[in-house]
């Protein structure tokens, strides 16, 4: 939880602070100190979440607390690291145990010991400063920016969600939503020469996935088959729902495959009615996709240097101050922005 300033000789830095649904206070908060071991960092720049709109719009989030996950910045003061100051560095929001059956299968995102999404012990990034544990910093190799080194965690998350659908050459693929997640979907997808469709109503992301090489069609011109034994002429191997709306997910389920796979990757209030009947005729399997592969931020920082992404077109050229990230965020949940949006406190 965010300490407020006051009467104090310590530090201080600005942040926005949570206050309630719909509130974020642009405020004066004590800076984070590295006498508990943790490395203190000015932020680079900070990515918006769908989770931090539902932590901060829809008041999934602990009040008072400071949100953002998504982060890069440059070590100030190393703590108990061994990193040098000056180090470029990202941030897991949380480190797995290591030790439970779950971290020792690989399956890291599903620690036994993972805290509630916005329930950790430590403030976020959007703020000037923040305190990091050691375990949670990973470095970022020669050649990347602070700017597109924030991109790193959405970048693992749809790397996750690619590598759980094992989806291979020769198959296909729908993206029910060209949001932020979705639109990195699309552009792992298209570097690995896998033919790739998109759902999507919103004119600003509709351009983005075409300029992905995605074919783009609204949701209204889906072929819905009556029969739940049925498949469309034109389903896929792999649905990947990453708008987490409650219609897109009823109609993911209906294009795909006889033995394929509705993954569910967005998150939303408004749940489905899965059409059961459908899932057992077909033998459809639905999953879903939680967080990073166990080195998911490697591969990612690995991608993003690669030069082989559309960046620039998957991240917004133009970064948002602290005071400008409730407009953002709302524009975001009218789906008036495509790309990532980056704030810079």
């Amino acid at each position: 939880m965010a300490r407020e300033a006051g009467a104090t000789t310590d530090p201080t830095m600005r942040a926005a602070v949570y206050r309630r649904r719909g509130e974020l206070e642009i405020t004066d908060v004590a800076a984070p100190r590295s006498d508990d071991g943790r490395a203190v960092i000015d932020v680079d720049s900070c990515g918006i979440c769908g989770t931090d709109l539902h932590m901060v719009l829809d008041g999934w989030g602990e009040r008072d607390r400071i949100f953002g996950h998504e982060w890069s910045g440059r070590i100030v003061d190393p703590g108990a690291t061994g990193l040098d100051a000056g180090t470029l560095v990202v941030g897991l929001p949380d480190a797995p145990c290591g030790t439970c059956e779950r971290c020792t299968a690989g399956r890291t995102s599903l620690c036994r010991h993972r805290p509630e999404p916005g329930s950790g012990a430590e403030d976020g990034a959007f703020a000037q400063q923040v305190g990091v544990a050691p375990e949670r910093l990973v470095a970022v190799p020669d050649g990347i920016t602070g700017y597109h080194a924030a991109y790193t965690e959405p970048l693992a998350v749809a790397l996750h969600a690619v590598t759980l659908s094992a989806i291979t050459d020769g198959q296909t693929a729908l993206v029910t939503g060209a949001g932020p997640i979705g639109a990195a979907i699309i552009a792992i997808l298209h570097d690995r020469g896998i033919a790739v469709s998109a759902t999507e109503l919103s004119p600003t992301r509709t351009a983005l996935a075409e300029r992905l090489s995605a074919t783009v069609r609204s949701p209204d011109d889906l072929d819905i088959p009556g029969h739940p034994g049925d498949t469309p002429s034109d389903a896929v191997d792999v649905v990947f729902e990453t708008s987490g709306a409650r219609v897109a997910v009823e109609q993911g389920l209906t294009q795909v495959t006889t033995g394929g796979l509705l993954l569910l990757v967005g998150t939303g209030l408004d749940f489905p009615q899965l059409d059961t009947n459908r899932i057992i005729l077909n033998e459809v399997r639905v999953s879903g996709a939680y967080n990073y592969d166990a080195e998911g931020f490697g591969h990612a920082l690995a991608l993003i240097r690669s030069g082989r992404l559309p960046l620039d077109d998957l991240i917004e050229t133009q970064p948002v101050p602290l005071d400008g990230l409730m407009d953002a965020m709302q524009a975001l949940r009218a789906g008036d922005i495509a790309g990532k949006v980056l704030v810079q406190p």
